[in-house]
């Protein structure tokens, strides 16, 4: 076997990409990516991410972010939406509305703003999911854009 075969054989069948925005970058808008993301740039407006998305410690998102999982290292002022587990490391600084299932809060961080974390049961995210009222607790994270 020569070495291109083998090369062949080790890469796996669909690599995940890791997009980035480098430091000195600044966005616009909203910003949407399938695969995972690094921000050590600054974006002004929406981040929706399917898989998991990493802010620097020099990362700053003025917006909200939506994402299946999420590690905070940077700035983030506006709603975290996180269908997952979310990490804020220490030198993380976020001033919004977290929303979560799981949340992990390292020594150092800030945090101001409200948290909603815990996980619906599938049968009550479905109804409301399709708007029909259950209760008057929190909303799911699937009615709220980030999908299962």
């Amino acid at each position: 076997m020569n070495t291109r075969d083998m090369a062949k054989q080790i890469q796996p069948a669909n690599p995940v990409q890791i997009n980035l925005i480098g430091e000195g970058t600044e966005v616009e808008g909203t910003l949407r990516a399938k695969d995972d993301i690094r921000i050590s740039g600054r974006i002004k407006g929406s981040l929706h991410v399917e898989g998991k998305a990493i802010i620097a410690a020099e990362g700053v998102i003025e917006g909200d972010l939506r994402a299946a999982d999420a590690d905070i290292a940077g700035t983030v002022v506006g709603e975290i939406v996180v269908k997952g587990r979310l990490l804020l490391k220490a030198s993380a600084k976020v001033d919004g509305t977290i929303r979560t299932t799981r949340l992990v809060v390292e020594e150092g961080a800030s945090f101001d703003g409200h948290c909603e974390m815990g996980q619906l049961e599938k049968s009550r995210m479905k109804a409301l999911g399709n708007g029909t009222p259950v209760s008057k607790s929190a909303p799911s994270l699937q009615a709220q854009g980030v999908d299962e």
